[in-house]
């Protein structure tokens, strides 16, 4: 199983906590950027460990918009990088905080800049998106034509989440899905051919998870109740959905 959607910048012991994944029958994931930082970290631990991570770099939208020094050598970086980078990412627009929401239109402009380019790098987008905010990025990506792009722990309206789907991105779910009704809903609205599995850590969660860590452990969860809903096998669900993650992000050996 591949985790879609991880911060692994932000673990501590990381060298200890793959080996201890990689046990466990996780075979990759998607490690993405919060700020320019974070983006040189990621791509560090992707020098270190390069049959394991896919590497994305971008500007998480619930933080302050980089200055235009701090753009410019994120820029150089994608340029530089290029062959190491499966994706941009974590963009998007803001929701949560209060700050951004004021500047909407400056995180929606950036955002906007930041998808031409992702065109022009020919990678996909992970993307930070919910509730009326995913209606948004919905349209300036068709606006701009992009054709893989991932929305991750997406809360949309049914009539958006059919529009992300027609257009064939993919939507991922979270451990939420073993315990929340929303989440549950949200797989009725899926093909499993679009489906993705994340964790999003470290972030913690609630119900039968409260007080565990974080980590891409979660996702042997996730795929059971998955695989119920859908009426599948374990393991036939499991093989679909790591295809879909190499669909969307490639191959490790050719990122």
């Amino acid at each position: 199983m591949i985790d879609a959607h991880l911060h692994l910048d932000q673990y501590s012991d990381i060298e200890e906590e793959i080996k201890k994944w990689q046990e466990a029958g996780i075979a990759a994931v998607v490690a993405v950027s919060t700020d320019l930082r974070s983006s040189y970290r990621t791509l560090e631990l992707k020098q270190k460990f390069p049959d394991f991570i896919y590497a994305a770099i971008g500007f998480h939208p619930e933080q302050p918009l980089p200055s235009s020094l701090e753009w410019e050598e994120w820029l150089r970086l994608l340029q530089i990088e290029r062959p190491h980078l499966s994706a941009i990412g974590e963009v998007g627009l803001p929701y949560y905080s209060a700050e951004a929401v004021l500047r909407f239109s400056d995180y929606r402009d950036f955002f906007e800049q930041i998808v031409r380019t992702a065109a022009a790098a020919s990678l996909p987008l992970a993307i930070h998106a919910v509730y009326d905010k995913a209606s948004t990025a919905l349209h300036i990506l068709q606006k701009n034509k992009i054709k893989k792009a991932h929305f991750h722990w997406l809360k949309a309206e049914p009539a958006i989440i059919e529009r992300i789907v027609a257009c064939g991105y993919f939507i991922s779910i979270t451990p939420e899905v073993c315990y929340r009704t929303r989440d549950q809903k949200l797989l009725s609205r899926v093909p499993i051919k679009q489906l993705l599995l994340e964790t999003d850590g470290p972030w913690p969660f609630d119900g039968p998870f409260a007080d565990v860590p974080t980590s891409p452990l979660l996702l042997h969860h996730s795929l059971k109740a998955v695989a119920s809903f859908y009426h599948q096998d374990i393991k036939a669900t499991a093989n679909t959905i790591t295809a879909n993650t190499k669909r969307l992000y490639g191959s490790l050996h050719h990122c």
